[in-house]
């Protein structure tokens, strides 16, 4: 399993509209890919316009597909219209 935690600043005025853009397109698009596990949508608890992804695929290789696949190639850049990605960090299981 791998766990790519995406973090995100998207203006509070602008969140409804990112939360419908991810749940209704980003992560149902992710969904139809092999190895996908789930995703969430994460606010902070300190700062409302900090966002997390954690999109969780079963391997590495699948998390990579996702991410040189159609779909993402499509849908990136309307992620980055709310937001820039600020980091990106992958979490490994421990064994």
């Amino acid at each position: 399993m791998i766990v790519r935690q995406v973090s995100l600043k998207v203006p509070l005025d602008r969140q409804a509209e990112f939360a419908a853009f991810f749940r209704n397109e980003y992560r149902e698009a992710m969904a139809r890919q092999s190895g996908f596990l789930g995703a969430r949508l994460l606010r902070s608890a300190e700062s409302g316009e900090d966002l997390q992804l954690m999109l969780e695929f079963a391997s590495e290789e699948q998390a990579a597909a996702w991410r040189a696949s159609a779909e993402h190639n499509r849908l990136s850049p309307r992620l980055k219209e709310y937001s820039p990605v600020t980091a990106v960090r992958v979490f490994l299981p421990v064994e």
